[in-house]
């Protein structure tokens, strides 16, 4: 199995919230942008997710194969400069289906500390992970395993795992962060695409 291990950092930071504390590694590094909208306005954020990805480094075309995304543990913050944050819910992750391959299935197992099922459908030709939550500001958790089951193409092509995404309006991680801040408690929507975007796995078909 050819590994390619990613540590994702969601965003630069005007309004930090991190998902997750990870150690910094000497590894690739995809970066996130997001931004949160909020009645005090539209701020930036920082989010953090170690992702381990894996797939064969070669398949022989029109046979299956299996791509799996391993999210890593991590600790919600319980304060964000001076903001109490209170939960995170209803997190999806996407991940696309990649070109010269076709969809067979996809299962989830593990996570924990995530008060409610995940589960995993296909948006057309991405699977999204959905977590309703909701994850206490402070709290331990770990979202899922993502296996993918796929079927190969052509021979000479190319089969790369990606992140989904490529703008705020074209999302490939989305949530709702609960923010109190002195009386006042907010549901605030918050937005991220990877940018750049390289590859989790490669797989060439021959």
């Amino acid at each position: 199995m050819a590994t390619h291990r990613s540590l994702l950092i969601l965003g630069a930071a005007v309004f930090p919230l991190v998902l997750g504390s990870v150690p910094a590694a000497a590894q690739p590094v995809a970066s996130y942008s997001c931004r949160a909208n909020t009645k005090f306005g539209k701020h930036l954020l920082s989010l953090r997710q170690g992702v381990d990805a894996k797939a064969p480094a070669t398949i022989k075309p029109n046979h299956r194969f299996s791509i799996t995304v391993d999210l890593k543990p991590g600790q919600l913050p319980g304060e964000v400069k001076g903001f109490k944050l209170k939960e995170v819910r209803d997190l999806a992750l996407r991940v696309p289906i990649p070109p010269n391959s076709s969809y067979v299935s996809a299962t989830l197992t593990g996570g924990s500390g995530l008060n409610s099922t995940p589960s995993v459908r296909l948006d057309g030709r991405t699977a999204v992970i959905s977590v309703a939550g909701p994850i206490p500001g402070g709290a331990a958790y770990q979202l899922p395993t993502l296996t993918v089951r796929l079927k190969a193409g052509r021979r000479g092509a190319i089969v790369e795992t990606r992140l989904q995404g490529t703008s705020y309006d074209n999302p490939g991680l989305t949530l709702t962060a609960k923010i109190k801040w002195k009386f006042v408690t907010i549901n605030s929507p918050v937005t991220c695409y990877p940018n750049p975007n390289p590859p989790l796995t490669r797989t060439t078909i021959r």
